[in-house]
């Protein structure tokens, strides 16, 4: 995107241009990013400055909580149930029981198949005394 000199007006600040290193040095301080991420940000969302520095601060957000899930966004519910390979539903409830930690979560879901898979044994061998007591 070229950049006009001659505007310097509110239109010309609310964009990014790539094409000059002041800018980029002045948008990657600004955003606290390297300028290889300022450069896939602009790529990804435009080269709107309030629509850049949302998509940084949701990478940012999304980096930083890689081991909680917030079940208010649709897209970890989404990755977390994929993840464990359940479904939603039983992934809310897991959550309302171990918390939002990622690895509380996979503990008690661990601990919830090992009870199954102990209880299903058991009333396997039930069965099989039944069997050859009749």
């Amino acid at each position: 995107m070229a950049d006009d000199k001659a505007k310097r007006g509110g239109a010309d600040r609310a964009l990014i241009a790539l094409t000059e290193k002041y800018e980029v040095a002045y948008w990657t301080k600004k955003f606290k990013v390297t300028p290889a991420k300022l450069k896939y940000a602009v790529k990804k969302v435009g080269h709107s400055a309030k629509k850049v520095e949302a998509y940084i601060k949701l990478q940012k957000h999304r980096a930083a909580d890689k081991s909680r899930i917030a079940l208010s966004e649709a897209y970890e519910v989404r990755y977390w149930s994929k993840k464990f390979k359940i479904t939603p539903a039983k992934l809310k409830a897991a959550v309302a029981a171990a918390g939002h930690s990622s690895k509380k979560v996979e503990a008690y879901l661990a601990a919830q198949k090992a009870a199954k898979k102990a209880k299903k044994k058991k009333t396997a061998k039930k069965a099989a005394t039944r069997k050859k007591a009749a």
